[in-house]
């Protein structure tokens, strides 16, 4: 596939970077290479904003990053009309949502009512404004962001608005031999440094035309029944296994089912394939189901989790 190689490139100068987050690397690839967007769930300082930044610069792409706070408001996101009295006319502004790769940096800092305001934009990649609805770029990716463990002072995302992400990361520290990689090259002054020839070739318009093969990757029947299977198993843990019953009060819904398979294409397409293997799916299912499970008063007692969940069903229901 012609179109793989700049994607290649696009992954080496990712690498130059990021420093023992490959599956941050691999997953933000996915979401570009699909048009779905991100949340990333991790402690300050595991390279979530550097990523995304370098994945702008790596694609010449428009960047922008918005610190959601308490105070934010969403005309911040969107925009506004802003009326000129030397002309007496109202024109448009456009806001930060008006660029092809948006961080949404700690969104759950901000109270509901800007949360919902990425919703349209998310789902119809549009905003509507006094009225007026205005086309974002056909190249719009939203990573977000959000710390696991602070809880004060923060605006848990509601369930649809989580839905809206096609994949859910969970970040962990790094190695500690990457960790020490990392240290080493940043006092070296190597970290981030980056020959330009090896992003040079990397366009917008060659990402979407990489789209437009991602979407041709073929999926077998087979796979496509067992992905259903899985999907339709996180509505009824409790009929496969007694031991899980009354633990997870809501699975996941058909979009779930059709961004894992969406994303898989795109993992399978970076990999050199025009066709999914179960290896592709199983790798991506924590990240395509996680957030789309909601956990009972029984599980969180117990202290199971939703990964305990997801692995425990692809233990039942096994890939063909």
């Amino acid at each position: 596939m012609t179109e793989q190689m700049p994607l290649q490139n696009l992954r080496a100068h990712l690498g130059h970077y990021i420093v023992g987050q490959t599956e941050l690397v691999d997953r933000l690839l996915i979401g570009l290479l699909t048009g779905g967007h991100l949340l990333v769930e991790g402690l300050p300082g595991l390279a979530k904003t550097t990523a995304i930044k370098a994945l702008a610069e790596g694609v010449h792409a428009n960047f922008k990053r918005i610190q959601f706070t308490p105070d934010l408001l969403p005309a911040d996101l969107l925009g506004n009309e802003v009326y000129h009295p030397e002309t007496r006319e109202f024109t448009f502004e456009p806001g930060p949502l008006f660029n092809e790769i948006v961080l949404a940096d700690e969104i759950n800092r901000a109270p509901a009512k800007v949360q919902s305001a990425l919703l349209e934009a998310m789902a119809e990649r549009q905003v509507t404004v006094a009225g007026h609805s205005r086309d974002l770029p056909e190249l719009f990716l939203v990573m977000a962001t959000q710390n696991p463990l602070e809880q004060s002072g923060t605006y848990p995302l509601p369930e649809a608005q989580m839905d809206r992400f096609m994949l859910h990361v969970a970040l962990d520290y790094p190695e500690r031999e990457d960790e020490y990689d990392i240290l080493k090259r940043t006092l070296d002054g190597t970290l981030g440094t980056n020959p330009v020839g090896e992003a040079k070739n990397i366009t917008v318009d060659q990402v979407l035309a990489a789209r437009e093969t991602v979407r041709q990757v073929r999926c077998d029947e087979a796979l496509q029944h067992w992905v259903v299977d899985v999907v339709a198993g996180t509505r009824k843990v409790g009929e496969l296994d007694p031991a899980l019953a009354d633990q997870v009060l809501v699975g996941a819904s058909p979009r779930g089912a059709l961004a894992w398979v969406q994303a898989a294409r795109a993992a399978a397409f970076l990999d050199g394939r025009d066709y999914i293997v179960p290896d592709d799916l199983i790798g991506l299912a924590r990240d395509a189901l996680r957030h789309r499970i909601i956990l009972g008063p029984r599980a969180m007692v117990s202290g199971l989790t939703r990964d305990a969940v997801i692995d425990r069903l692809l233990e039942l229901i096994p890939a063909p």
